[in-house]
């Protein structure tokens, strides 16, 4: 089984990422499942803004698209900006629209029999937004939202500190990240044993 990760923090590498820093305890849970994972951190890619899976010279999503059709479990992971989504993450999302028209050999949306889950972090009250928002796309996509498929990390309204600065609400967040790591898994299964099938025509 393959899981992928898309970090979107703001941050292009080498800068530490606290989005990075959370998703590695995910990481790290998901491969005790024997679950293979690769990470994308999307903000060091040319994402041409578009709806298609292509957008021309230059664009670096049809890389990750076939990450995603290789995978099984997604996890999208973002900061908390204004209380929403970073951009990048909206930016992840508008490509990944184009699923929405590709099908599968048996007439099924490429997202079907697929589960997806939230990572949040930052230091404003808005983890619980980002995560509905995150997740309403994705279901609108074919993805399936297991109960329970997300973690976050902020310590309440206002500017405070951040995940790599302060190590308090640590354990809450790794282990909501392990049941989170545990349902992904286990729902994968469960599809994989039982598919939903292509939509009624």
């Amino acid at each position: 089984m393959r899981a992928l990760v898309i970090n979107c923090t703001l941050k292009p590498s080498p800068r530490p990422s606290n989005t990075e820093a959370l998703a590695a305890t995910v990481i790290a849970a998901l491969k005790g499942h024997g679950v293979e994972v690769d990470v994308v951190r999307a903000v060091d890619l040319n994402l041409k803004p578009g709806v298609e899976t292509d957008m021309g010279d230059g664009d670096d999503w049809p890389g990750v698209h076939e990450k995603l059709l290789a995978s099984q479990i997604l996890i999208i992971a973002s900061p908390t900006w204004l209380g929403r989504p970073s951009s990048v993450a909206q930016r992840v999302l508008e490509r990944m629209d184009a699923m929405l028209g590709e099908t599968d050999h048996e007439e099924r949306p490429v997202a079907y029999n697929r589960v997806a889950g939230v990572l949040v972090t930052g230091n404003e009250d808005g983890a619980h937004h980002v995560i509905s928002e995150i997740s309403g796309g994705l279901a609108d996509i074919g993805y399936t939202i297991p109960g329970q498929a997300w973690t976050y990390w902020h310590l309440g309204p206002g500017p405070g500190p951040d995940y790599l600065d302060d190590d308090r609400g640590h354990d809450w967040s790794t282990s909501t990240g392990r049941a989170m790591a545990s349902n992904l898994v286990h729902a994968a299964r469960a599809l994989g044993a039982m598919p939903l099938p292509a939509p009624p025509s």
